[in-house]
């Protein structure tokens, strides 16, 4: 794919990823963000660790098919803008300002297809428009549709209940569905109020 060789990357054994954060299934890019977490006891995870991997998960995604084979050039590609949205969602969740390169990267993956369905001619039905997807640029409009999903979110009304885990060392992003919900799942839920619980144990025994 993109004229790059394939790389043999072997898939290392990871920790079960945790399950979706609330508001992934709204959000594509949410899910794409959340594909790297850190884990409890100096454990993590990263799905697009591999080319593998990382085409499971556009298949999963509905943004490619699966006979479309990925390498490690395409996977590196989307490792680089997830690094982008991440920081532009910790931005808006910390109320800063987003990094220059990472509103360039995500403007650059949002321009590098046809947004508009092309004329193309058709020797049985005549002129049609068709979305064209080639082989060739699968992971284009990959990118290009998870950098459209980032910038409605960033932009939209759900922009303001994005969050961040608050139940460390865990750092996926999620949307706040809940008003009293502060991480990105029951796994980090527990954790959360068992920190809290020992606090109170240790500070009442003090």
């Amino acid at each position: 794919m993109d004229d790059a060789l394939a790389t043999d990357v072997a898939p290392t054994a990871a920790p079960t990823a945790l399950p979706p954060a609330p508001g992934a299934d709204r959000y594509r890019s949410l899910a794409f963000a959340d594909t790297a977490a850190t884990l409890p006891a100096g454990q993590s995870y990263d799905l697009l660790a591999a080319p593998e991997s990382a085409m499971r998960w556009l298949a999963v995604h509905d943004l490619t098919t699966p006979d479309v084979q990925l390498y490690e050039v395409c996977a590196q590609r989307m490792r680089t803008l997830r690094a982008h949205i991440r920081a532009l969602f910790a931005a808006r969740v910390d109320g800063t300002t987003p990094p220059e390169e990472s509103l360039r990267a995500v403007n650059e993956a949002l321009t590098a297809v046809p947004t508009a369905p092309l004329l193309a001619w058709d020797g049985a039905r005549g002129l049609r428009r068709v979305q064209a997807h080639p082989t060739d640029q699968a992971v284009n409009h990959a990118l290009a549709t998870l950098a459209t999903d980032a910038a409605d979110l960033l932009t939209g009304p759900d922009a303001d209940i994005l969050a961040a885990c608050g139940s460390a060392p865990c750092d996926r992003f999620l949307l706040r569905t809940h008003g009293r919900r502060h991480w990105c799942s029951t796994r980090c839920g527990d954790r959360a109020r068992a920190a809290r619980a020992y606090a109170r144990r240790s500070g009442a025994s003090n």
